[in-house]
């Protein structure tokens, strides 16, 4: 571990300062999408009928269809005031406090909290007066052909590499980031120790740490390609896909319950959930190239309808949420848009959900795109298909008990959607016909014509000409391997995300991607293997006064562990770890869970508590990455739990069993924790501590799996 090398006070502001600007950038783009998804719909549904300028009233003096009139308000005072609930009338008005809006009946209790958690948040609103009345219904003033012209929608080019820079990275990732870093007057980091790297790279491409056999035969390895060859092996492990299926889970929204039952009734609950991934691990290990990978997700029964191998796949839409009162036009509308939602933002890094309502504020995207994508939904349905020749059958051929199913998706009667006005599912526009995206076509928009359109969707999205797929995956791999993506946003590549910090690298990377078989395993061995990736991660004055985001890559960034690798790591280390691949879930807090983290069961009615405390992503919508939180629960958990101690007592007794002599088995301890041996200092305190007053090897194994070290890769 590095020691401060400027005064922290200092770099606490830098950081301080940084992390700010990143957070600024995600909360106007999270507001946006709140205000999209909760607000405008029940606004325009709810109240424009009474009080806007489209219906010709404004009663009581108010209008709630733009920003300025809604907190304006009426005759009774403000509508809105920005971060006061109690101020604003609106909310009194919904809860019935006061006056009674919507009169025809009380909005949920779930919408009431929406309004308030928005206005709590600053009310963000992006509708102006002077946009009302200036156009036509359904007619668009966007130009797609401009809109080509922003990065993201660009072709993928073939860029010629810089030549290398003072003998520092001979390979093509390297001379790219040196070129940027000679433009900055910054200079690249040297290696990290082989320590350090063995234990970063084991994490990155396992999600464990390196075992003590592990670490003995590459420490004591002295040929040039040691490293090279320890990538192989690592990508070669099963833990391989079950450290990589995770982050694609989370982008799935993977779930095997609804937020909302309604007494015992689970009918629309997930019990075999896990098919799907175990189908994504399996997948993940043999390295099905990334575009077969998604076009099965989407259309597996139409690729190989003879073949049930990859049925499994169908997962990734038919394991979304369900609502009930199935059928109602606004239940199917939400569900639609959670498909459109996680395809748009998972696949294509755009917000293609946010024109639903209208066209989108900022990028190239018309509410007919929207609603040319809903309509491949809408002609599919969820599908419980029996898993044996002899389940029960309900209707229209649905095992009747779901967990006798498997939870995909299949071909209904093909339907093009009208649009639906302002969002209204009860206000019909004109019907839009199913076809990909147009600023993600090239001269011919593909249309989708053939039953529900999927293949058709899946063959369009992984075309290679589709600027934006190759590139979102890239970078997403990146962010996993960095820490942060070469575009920050990883799920928004539009105009509200951020600009790439190395486009020439991020197009080298997606189309050497492509021609190399769209391979997972090949992106990830291209970028571990570069001295980019192996730098250290010491922080030094001089380039912190540039680029304290670390943007130019001057060094490795640190990366704290997620709850997966964490919990794997003291299962690994305590010899509790089983290895077995796949199978149904589990409760991974049980002090005698020996299963790995990825297996865990994952509800959207109530996350278990280990996971939400360690920063586990909501499974009720896609999520581009983990938010990062520091808090007293953690401590407290890892201090108090009983996983935590039984994991302790597990590894105390393997300490115990490695060497008689305290001092051997300080040093066998360090090495298997951390891969590297502990300073003098450090065996001295240890050697302190374990004098103390009835001290044990469990207490002291409980100190170091809490310590910042084991939940920090350097």
């Amino acid at each position: 571990m590095d020691r401060w090398p400027i005064n922290p006070w200092i770099l606490l502001c830098l950081l301080s300062i940084s992390v700010t600007i990143v957070a600024t950038t995600a909360r106007a783009e999270d507001d946006s999408d709140f205000f999209e998804r909760k607000i405008r719909p029940v606004l325009v549904e709810r109240c424009y009928s009474c009080h806007s300028i489209e219906a010709g009233k404004s009663k009581g003096g108010l209008r709630v269809d733009t920003k300025e009139s809604l907190r304006k308000g009426g005759d009774s005072g403000p509508g809105v005031v920005e971060r006061d609930v109690e101020k604003s009338l609106v909310v009194a008005a919904l809860r019935y406090d006061s006056f009674e809006m919507p009169p025809d009946g009380k909005l949920s209790e779930s919408i009431i909290a929406d309004f308030e958690h928005w206005i709590q948040s600053g009310a963000f609103d992006p509708r102006l007066e002077s946009e009302l009345g200036t156009h036509e219904e359904f007619t668009s003033d966007i130009d797609y052909e401009a809109g080509k012209d922003f990065w993201a929608f660009r072709p993928i080019e073939v860029r010629n590499v810089p030549k290398a820079i003072d003998h520092w990275g001979s390979g093509r990732i390297d001379r790219w980031i040196a070129n940027q870093l000679k433009e900055s007057n910054l200079t690249a980091s040297g290696p990290a120790t082989r320590e350090v790297l063995l234990r970063r790279l084991s994490f990155d491409l396992v999600g464990l740490p390196p075992t003590p056999e592990q670490s003995e035969t590459y420490l004591a390895d002295a040929a040039e390609d040691a490293y090279e060859l320890l990538v192989d092996q690592l990508l070669n492990e099963p833990g391989f896909g079950e450290r990589w299926a995770r982050p694609w889970l989370d982008l799935a929204r993977f779930g095997e319950d609804q937020a909302h039952i309604v007494g015992d009734d689970r009918s629309l609950c997930y019990p075999n959930a896990y098919l799907y991934r175990d189908w994504l691990i399996r997948s993940l290990n043999e390295d099905i190239s990334y575009d077969e990978f998604v076009r099965l997700q989407i259309a597996a029964d139409l690729i190989e309808p003879d073949n049930d191998k990859h049925l499994p796949a169908l997962g990734f839409m038919g394991l979304g949420p369900k609502y009930y009162r199935r059928n109602a036009p606004e239940v199917m509308a939400e569900e639609w848009e959670d498909r459109v939602d996680v395809l748009s933002r998972g696949l294509l890094g755009l917000t293609i959900a946010c024109a639903r309502c209208h066209d989108h504020k900022f990028d190239p995207i018309g509410t007919e795109d929207y609603y040319a994508l809903a309509g491949v939904f809408a002609s599919t349905e969820m599908y419980n298909r029996p898993v044996k020749p002899d389940t029960e059958l309900g209707k229209n051929g649905h095992a009747k008990n779901p967990t006798d199913s498997l939870h995909i998706v299949r071909e209904s009667t093909p339907l093009d959607l009208n649009v639906m006005i302002r969002g209204d599912a009860q206000r019909k526009g004109p019907i839009v016909p199913r076809r990909f995206v147009k600023v993600l076509s090239a001269s011919t928009v593909p249309s989708f014509d053939q039953g529900s359109g999927r293949l058709q969707l899946a063959v369009a999205l992984t075309n290679p000409s589709n600027p934006t797929f190759a590139r979102v995956f890239v970078n997403r791999v990146w962010q996993q391997l960095f820490g942060r993506g070469l575009v920050a946003t990883t799920s928004n590549f539009g105009k509200l995300g951020e600009p790439p910090s190395h486009p020439e690298l991020l197009d080298d990377l997606s189309s050497r991607f492509i021609e190399n078989g769209w391979s997972l395993k090949w992106l990830v061995r291209e970028i571990v293997l570069s001295e980019t990736y192996r730098q250290s991660s010491a922080t030094r004055e001089d380039c912190v006064a540039v680029d304290p985001l670390n943007t130019k890559l001057w060094r490795m960034n640190r990366k704290r562990l997620p709850i997966e690798s964490w919990r794997d790591g003291i299962l690994l280390v305590g010899n509790r770890l089983d290895r077995s691949i796949g199978g149904k879930s589990i409760d991974p807090s049980l002090p005698e869970g020996s299963r790995r983290t990825v297996y865990s069961e994952v509800s959207r009615l109530g996350l278990n508590r280990m996971l939400a405390v360690f920063d586990f992503p909501d499974p009720n919508a896609h999520s581009d990455g983990r938010i990062k939180t520091v808090n007293p629960l953690q401590k407290l958990f890892v201090m108090n739990s009983p996983f935590t101690r039984s994991m302790s007592e597990a590894l105390g007794q393997r300490i115990e069993s490695v060497a008689s002599h305290p001092k051997d088995r300080i040093l066998a301890t360090y090495q298997l924790l951390f891969a590297r041996q502990p300073t003098e200092e450090e065996v001295s305190d240890s050697l302190e501590f374990l004098r103390g007053d009835k001290p044990s090897w469990n207490e002291w194994a409980q100190v170091l799996v809490a310590t910042n070290e084991f939940a920090t890769l350097d």
